[in-house]
């Protein structure tokens, strides 16, 4: 017999509409950008989606190039989907995304109509799926018009292929022309996905997050662990394995300045105080005003989704919390 649902999986999680949708997201969100690729272990990544369902994580996340090798997390899902959960996928959200380089040529990057629809089409093909429920653009075109990007995201959804429209790694600026042009088009554009954590406030300096709030449109939250700074892993330097020592890209050793790992001490410090691990408030912390949807966590084993959706339960910021956290960040 294949994988069944925890009977009690509502239960252990809240949700929060998306805006001013009828679009409800799970407090916390299962991304796929780490370990669904080429060479991670299969069984881990079905144990992964398990635990994450089982929480009442109803929400995957993915892009076209995630993996590696790229596109390889979107066919590890639509394996996991097709012979273990096919019978919950009315149950789930699944998302995808395109915007970044996917395959050569002049066709597979960026923002143009070619580029985005045909590599809907390809997504859909990996993940066996006749529709997303959310198609993103995955970041801003400095050099194909506006309108185009977003006529090809309200075709996606007016041709049945996804149910609604996002935009990730936009600013608050080109966010309100974005949503202008899908209001014209009466496309449904529902949420915005960009980096936010305790380190990194860019949506609250260009105005994203506040504009968005007073648009109406839901916000989910990627890296909010900032590659793993975030919690304890670091406290005592670089571990064997660990993703600074992997990655190399997006998390190396200059990250980890002696500066920075004061602050990652005197927040470890703090969260111990407040009966929580790093990891655990610093998810909170991004939804700590109600601004914020979802939180996106990417896991190594299903044990560090346990953790974070365990966290979310560990109860608001007082003010001086909230300072406290701003002083040690400098951000004050």
């Amino acid at each position: 017999m294949g994988y069944v649902a925890d009977t009690d999986r509502y239960n252990r999680i809240a949700y929060n509409r998306c805006g001013k949708s009828g679009l409800l997201l799970p407090q916390v969100s299962l991304g796929f950008w780490h370990n669904f690729g080429t060479n991670d272990s299969y069984e881990n990544m079905k144990q992964m989606c398990f635990t994450a369902f089982d929480l009442g994580i109803t929400h995957f996340d993915l892009a076209n190039n995630y993996g590696p090798m790229p596109g390889s997390a979107e066919s590890n899902l639509g394996k996991i989907l097709k012979e273990e959960m096919q019978g919950y996928r009315d149950e789930l959200i699944i998302s995808t995304k395109a915007g970044y380089d996917m395959w050569d040529g002049p066709y597979g990057n960026w923002g143009s109509r070619k580029y985005l629809l045909a590599s809907l089409d390809q997504s859909l093909k990996r993940m066996q799926l006749d529709y997303v429920d959310i198609f993103y653009h995955h970041r801003m075109d400095p050099d194909t018009p506006l309108e185009e990007s977003m006529s090809a995201l309200d075709t996606a959804v007016k041709s049945g292929k996804a149910l609604y429209a996002g935009i990730s790694n936009y600013d608050g600026l080109t966010m309100l022309k974005a949503a202008e042009i899908l209001t014209d088009m009466k496309c449904p554009f529902v949420i915005n996905q960009n980096r936010y954590s305790i380190f990194d406030r860019t949506i609250e300096k260009n105005g994203l997050k506040a504009r968005a709030t007073e648009q109406g449109k839901g916000i989910i939250a990627f890296s909010p662990l900032e590659q793993g700074l975030l919690t304890d892993k670091y406290l005592n330097g670089i571990p064997v394995g660990s993703r600074i020592q992997k990655d190399g890209r997006f998390l190396n050793e200059s990250s980890l300045t002696p500066e920075r790992l004061t602050q990652i001490k005197a927040l470890n410090e703090m969260a111990a105080e407040r009966g929580e691990t790093l990891a655990q408030m610093a998810v909170n912390w991004i939804l700590k005003d109600g601004e914020v949807t979802s939180v996106l966590i990417g896991a190594s084993s299903p044990q560090q989704i346990e953790e974070n959706v365990r966290g979310i339960s560990c109860g608001s910021f007082t003010q001086e919390e909230l300072l406290r956290i701003d002083r040690i960040c400098a951000i004050i």
